[in-house]
């Protein structure tokens, strides 16, 4: 099994237990979740940025506009960034007010940005990164000519320091508790896909992709 080494930033401290650190239980949460959280310290004040990502093999991905000022902080300046993404499991009732929890599956990595200038690269994060947000999308659309690749900015990070945190099953309470007259259990959670709403502006005609039924 490959694993991420355990670091200062990365080594988890509080409930040590939940700390996964193997390469694939990472990659598989980061896969999962649509969107993360992109901190940074810039000039000495705090930032942090909720943005679309995807990853492909050990890098993220994140595209916007070249007019975007973190884009362009972090290309030029090489900051230092911390990514994070969480994504919850379950509402955890416990008896005891103390012990309420959530289920949650998390990531944090560690990186620095690297602006991607390679068109075939540039071009294979966005197929991946739209498949992610609709798997079978990327077939169906028209691709992005000349001036919207110019407007376009890719930056990517290499996932070197990276703990995923875990907490699963039932609450925790303490011995005396688990005899109070009282429910406790999961609530659980998730993102789920609705049906889908057509464009007012959709052509007439026009079918539902077989990746939506």
């Amino acid at each position: 099994m490959k694993t991420y080494p355990v670091t200062s930033k990365t080594g988890i401290t509080r409930l040590a237990k939940r700390g996964v650190y193997d390469e694939a239980t990472i990659h598989s949460i980061l896969d999962e979740a649509l969107f993360c959280t992109l901190a940074f310290v810039r000039e000495g004040e705090a930032f942090q940025i909720p943005t679309g990502f995807c990853r492909i093999d050990n890098y993220l991905y994140v595209h916007g506009s070249v007019g975007s000022f973190y884009m362009r902080e972090l290309a030029a300046n090489k900051l230092k960034v911390c990514i994070a993404v969480t994504l919850m499991d379950g509402l955890v009732l416990a008896r005891s007010a103390f012990h309420h929890s959530v289920n949650y599956r998390s990531v944090v990595t560690f990186s620095q940005a690297e602006k991607v200038e390679d068109r075939d690269e540039l071009y294979r994060a966005l197929e991946v990164f739209t498949n992610k947000m609709q798997p079978g999308r990327w077939d169906d659309i028209r691709k992005p000519n000349a001036g919207e690749w110019k407007a376009t900015m890719v930056l990517k990070f290499k996932i070197e320091e990276a703990s995923a945190k875990i907490r699963t099953g039932p609450p925790i309470d303490d011995m005396e508790d688990y005899d109070l007259p009282i429910w406790a259990g999961v609530v659980p959670l998730k993102l789920e896909r609705q049906t889908y709403e057509a464009d007012p502006k959709l052509k007439e005609g026009i079918s539902i992709p077989s990746y939506l039924s």
